[in-house]
């Protein structure tokens, strides 16, 4: 047995999302998100589910934060919804909405917890993408304008911020796969919107620098570990391209300016073109304190002409897989945060989301014994472990996610909470990884 220690400063958090827990959807002046639109149009969300009442955290964040004290994390992560503050995406400020996210953040520093905010998690409101959405430059400044609104509201009293969460999923997932909201399939499409909302982070950055907001600011990426299957040039290179649509498309503009050019190539060849302007890649590199990365899974691949966009091919090696269908790959986090700190330097890095599915039962006594869900968390650690003594600067890990919640295109059906909701009676239940978890907190480490 082996016993892994964690550095005194590590941060231990776990995280949720505005439109998966909150619910209240036309509550205290909120207005329509792009995911209110696309879960109530039939055929699009499984079952036909919605957020309108999600876990009710709207009304039940104090239960919420009670379960975070409970496990001992010393930081929080949650996004705020822009059409809580914006109904119409820009005007007038909701106050009732600012309200709420005062309560939340007043309640979670009387905890001891830190909140760690995401400006932008999926919930654009519709009347912005009415007006075309992020592929319409002015949302951009609408996004600023909203940031603004929320660094001035909380300063001194937020100290981490995140921009965007998972950009690759705002853009290619959501409109050139179509499986997101605003559910669309057009490549050019998807390419303009990924850079846009890169522009917005980088203007939300120069916003918060030139404010003098106290505190860090970074952007969450989800990076995805894809190897070839063989020494092949042409499966080389054909994994290249599978595992650069996640990865190097989104950091190397954030760090290094520009877009990978191999990329470029094959996006123009497919007949996208990236619609920079003069000055946008400065302003998509200015300096960031920390990296968020959500990582998840990776794969094997290998060339074949014509398969998905990239003619490339996903080769079954036998992985264990979560109830996504995942492969469970932990060695895969290792790999790419190494890779992160090799290609972009000594960027501080946290783990903002990381987590497994599978298909929970609650038992009569009101338990969950989520043993696989345990063994990923603890497979998973380990390799966090390996990246500190290695020298990456991994600094926290936030664990996804505190609640099962609405799970996106998936609806209810599918569960990553280290506490399982009741979806009838809204009850939460701490599940065996929310007491393995809660364990390993308090003993800043664990027994391999």
């Amino acid at each position: 047995m082996d016993n892994i220690q964690f550095p005194q400063d590590f941060v231990w958090g776990t995280a949720t999302a505005s439109y998966q827990i909150e619910g209240a959807f036309q509550e205290d002046g909120r207005g329509l998100s792009i995911w209110d639109t696309f879960s109530h149009t039939s055929g699009k969300v499984f079952n036909d589910d919605n957020g309108d009442v999600a876990c009710d955290s709207y009304h039940r964040y104090e239960e919420d934060i009670a379960l975070l004290r409970r496990l001992g994390v010393k930081a929080y992560r949650f996004s705020i919804a822009w059409p809580r503050l914006f109904p119409q995406g820009t005007g007038e400020l909701n106050e009732k909405g600012l309200d709420y996210y005062r309560r939340v953040v007043d309640a979670l520093l009387a905890a001891g917890i830190e909140p760690c905010v995401t400006l932008y998690h999926w919930d654009l409101p519709q009347a912005l993408q009415d007006k075309g959405g992020w592929a319409n430059r002015e949302t951009i400044a609408a996004f600023t304008n909203y940031a603004e609104t929320v660094f001035k509201a909380f300063d001194g009293k937020i100290k981490q911020w995140i921009t965007f969460n998972e950009t690759w999923c705002v853009s290619f997932l959501s409109n050139y796969i179509g499986a997101h909201a605003p559910g669309n399939r057009d490549l050019q499409l998807a390419v303009t919107v990924a850079h846009n909302c890169m522009v917005a982070h980088g203007e939300a950055v120069k916003k918060f620098r030139q404010l003098g907001i106290a505190g860090e600011i970074g952007t969450t990426h989800n990076l995805y570990w894809f190897e070839p299957y063989s020494t092949k040039p042409e499966d080389v290179a054909a994994a290249h391209r599978n595992r650069a649509f996640n990865n190097e498309w989104f950091m190397d503009p954030t760090f290094k300016g520009t877009y990978p050019p191999f990329m470029v190539d094959w996006f123009r060849a497919k007949g996208a073109e990236v619609p920079i302007q003069p000055g946008d890649m400065e302003t998509i590199s200015q300096p960031i304190d920390f990296i968020g990365v959500n990582f998840y899974s990776g794969g094997f691949g290998r060339y074949k002409k014509d398969e998905g966009l990239f003619d490339c091919e996903e080769v079954q090696v036998g992985f264990d897989k979560t109830f996504m269908d995942w492969n469970v790959y932990p060695d895969g986090l290792y790999k790419v945060l190494s890779w992160v700190k090799e290609e972009y330097g000594d960027i501080p890095i946290y783990i903002t989301e990381n987590g497994a599915c599978y298909d929970d039962e609650l038992t009569a006594d009101n338990r969950v014994h989520d043993a696989h869900r345990t063994d990923y968390y603890k497979k998973h650690f380990i390799q966090c472990h390996r990246l500190i003594e290695s020298g990456v600067p991994l600094k926290g890990y936030f664990a996804w996610s505190l609640l099962d919640n609405f799970e996106w295109a998936e609806g209810y059906r599918k569960r990553f909470g280290i506490v399982y909701t009741n979806y009838e009676t809204l009850e939460r239940h701490p599940k065996d990884s929310y007491f393995f978890i809660q364990q390993v907190i308090k003993d800043n480490g664990f027994e391999a």
